[in-house]
């Protein structure tokens, strides 16, 4: 059913579009607004007027009735209580998750680097020599 509609939908929308190219405007419409012939008529500009209107509200009842459409497929869910979570391990062949599958990131964070639960030691400064320094002569 929702084919249908969908191919009925792009049938006017192709429609509408030309409907509203073939108009006349003050600029003369795709270059077409020459000369006498069969587009210049006052009769026509109404007749094409009318056909816009026509095809614009069928473009938004098939519009209304394709959203209708999409929202009887729909169920219902929550993102604050039973949602699904994210899965632990990565798929076959993508990349490695960026917390490594162990909590989150701030977690990790909280708690140190994994293997290693002190924090590095500053950087010691160089020893003082413990006699005068002499210098040496070749």
């Amino acid at each position: 059913m929702q084919q249908v509609v969908i191919v009925i939908h792009l049938m006017l929308v192709l429609a509408l579009i030309g409907v509203v190219l073939l108009q006349r405007s003050e600029g003369g419409g795709l270059g077409i607004g020459g000369g006498g012939g069969f587009m210049t008529s006052r009769g026509t500009a109404n007749v094409l007027t009318r056909a816009t209107a026509i095809l614009a509200g069928l473009f938004f009842a098939t519009s209304l009735l394709l959203s209708i459409l999409a929202g009887f497929s729909r169920s219902p869910t929550s993102i604050i209580r039973g949602g699904t979570t994210a899965p632990s391990t990565p798929a076959p062949g993508g990349p490695p998750p960026l917390n490594g599958g162990s909590g989150g990131l701030l977690k990790q964070l909280q708690q140190g680097a994994p293997g290693s639960q002190q924090p590095p030691a500053a950087p010691s400064a160089p020893a003082a020599p413990s006699g005068p320094v002499v210098p040496q002569s070749k």
